[in-house]
């Protein structure tokens, strides 16, 4: 990932103090299994530079932005970066204090506490990704305040203080519109340095694209990054759903073509097809015809060092 930032263009101070912090807190085998190992990559020097100097001070990160900007890439690139152990939280309806930091069990002939994921994360210097926060009840936002608080202790009833790992750190995300969504309340967004993650420009999906397909065409990468753009803009536009933007389909379509479905065959099944409105889905299968030829395959469409 060193090499990788390198690449996109990251100032070498950064990353000589990138690799400061990870000598200073190397993580136990224990945890190795946790140290993501990212397929996909985050492109954007702007943002990353951004991501990179905000948790090298110390700062909990809040990823905003609509469907399809990578916040959630950008989340396991950076804990794969700063080489961190890392607990995913979702929160939904039943999310509450004691799935966060933990609940009494009974083990050994005693009761004992089941250790949640923010104390998890708390004490072994991880990153935890806090997925969809906007969503989270009342009774997670208060274990959310004091966890995220300038003297990063947590009080456990009933059991002892937690005092946070130097190491660790928090990284947010959410989604204005969903269904479920509320405005982020101020006590809780003052706890964070905030990213408004830009829309992924079409040079950039290329890029994408090639790097999970190495042998796809670059006039075919161009052409499947430029449907991509054209749904967007359908989307921002309200004439569709945002269902059928899905980078992670098209992702997928690509390597169904690989396996022997025609273009048209994958694009149906990993982006057409997410949607469940017959007009809409006729609208997406109209750009896919304009852009790109549906009986393509992968002969066609992978250079001709390509094999099946």
């Amino acid at each position: 990932m060193i090499e990788f930032l390198r690449g996109e263009g990251i100032d070498e101070s950064i990353l000589n103090r990138i690799e400061e912090f990870r000598r200073s807190y190397p993580a136990g085998e224990a945890q190795d299994h946790r140290i993501p190992r990212p397929r996909f990559r985050y492109y954007g020097k702007e943002v990353w530079l951004k991501a990179l100097t905000a948790l090298l001070a110390g700062e909990n990160l809040l990823l905003v932005g609509p469907k399809a900007t990578g916040k959630n890439v950008l989340a396991e690139n950076l804990a794969a970066v700063f080489g961190r152990p890392e607990w995913d939280i979702s929160f939904y309806l039943n999310t509450d204090a004691a799935s966060l930091i933990g609940t009494d069990t009974f083990k050994n002939g005693q009761v004992s506490l089941r250790k949640g994921p923010i104390y998890q994360c708390a004490e072994n210097g991880g990153f935890g990704i806090l997925d969809e926060i906007n969503m989270a009840k009342n009774e997670s936002l208060a274990v959310l305040h004091a966890t995220l608080d300038f003297r990063r202790i947590i009080d456990v009833p009933g059991y002892d203080r937690i005092t946070l790992s130097p190491a660790t750190r928090f990284i947010a995300t959410m989604n204005y519109g969903y269904a479920g969504t509320r405005e982020l309340n101020e006590a809780l967004a003052s706890r964070f340095m905030v990213i408004n993650m830009p829309i992924i420009g079409a040079e950039d999906v290329a890029r994408l694209l090639l790097s999970q397909h190495p042998q796809l065409k670059r006039q075919y990468a161009e052409q499947f990054s430029g449907l991509f753009q054209d749904i967007r803009k359908k989307c921002e536009s309200s004439e569709i759903s945002t269902k059928a933007l899905d980078l992670r389909g098209l992702l997928a379509a690509i390597s169904l073509v690989e396996n022997g479905l025609t273009v048209g065959e994958a694009l149906e099944l990993g982006i057409v097809n997410k949607s469940f409105d017959d007009f809409e889905r006729q609208l997406v299968s109209d750009m896919i015809a304009a852009r790109i030829s549906s009986r393509l395959d992968a002969s066609e469409i992978f250079d001709g060092t390509w094999t099946k």
